[in-house]
């Protein structure tokens, strides 16, 4: 049974922030360290993107566990290791989640429509233990996008040693 009353829970959610979480933050700041820029909350595009790349055509999504239903498995309804289903309305909130995920899959198809690329990253992907290695692998991510997007390809050594037509230092003439 449920010590609070429904008034309570009610004033309690509606604290909730949507902008600037803690986990946004962290990664705003972490990629501005960086060096990527980008704009917050864009209103022209699907789903208002937390960050939007303009440079790497990139839209950042940073999620709530609970609120977008990480690992979650609706039909069983059932908890996850990261978030947990609350026992109080329940039909209720299993909907909503389900409706949240529903939502972000349609934008991140629209913004892919458009010619942009989504990443999501989750907040429990922010924690202090796996912090460094999520936001390596943004920044990897970012870079490996802008050089896929501009065209440069990979060349081996060989390949590069094949290319050079000028006689090296040491070679006889």
């Amino acid at each position: 049974m449920d010590k609070f009353s429904s008034l309570y829970h009610y004033n309690n959610m509606a604290f909730v922030k949507s902008k600037d979480t803690k986990p946004e933050m962290i990664v705003r700041k972490e990629l501005w360290k960086r060096g990527f820029r980008y704009r917050l909350n864009h209103k022209r595009l699907p789903g208002h993107p937390d960050l939007v790349l303009r440079k790497y055509r990139t839209c950042i999504f940073v999620n709530g566990c609970f609120w977008h239903g990480h690992y979650v498995e609706l039909d069983k309804m059932e908890s996850s290791k990261c978030c947990r289903m609350p026992n109080a309305n329940r039909e209720f909130w299993v909907a909503k989640i389900q409706r949240n995920k529903e939502r972000d899959k349609e934008e991140q198809r629209k913004l892919a429509e458009m010619g942009w690329h989504c990443i999501t990253v989750w907040e429990c992907e922010l924690k202090s233990k796996v912090r460094e290695q999520t936001l390596d692998s943004i920044a990897f991510t970012l870079n490996h996008i802008w050089l896929q997007d501009h065209g440069f390809k990979r060349k081996s050594y060989s390949q590069l040693e094949n290319d050079m037509h000028m006689p090296m230092v040491a070679e006889e003439r």
